[in-house]
């Protein structure tokens, strides 16, 4: 996620909350995507991490 940048933004059908695509490289080289959103108390909440 450091090096990631956000590619796409999703709006949740059922809570309405707004999902985050986060693209970047692994420290392995490969490429990942991470599934994120922000709380209501202002933390990042990873979703899910798979590597593409």
């Amino acid at each position: 996620m450091l090096t990631g940048e956000i590619v796409e933004r999703q709006k949740d059908a059922v809570t309405g909350e707004w999902k985050y695509l986060v693209k970047g490289d692994t420290v392995a080289g490969d490429e990942m995507t991470t599934v994120a959103k922000i709380s209501p108390t202002g933390k990042l909440v990873i979703i899910t991490v798979y590597r593409l």
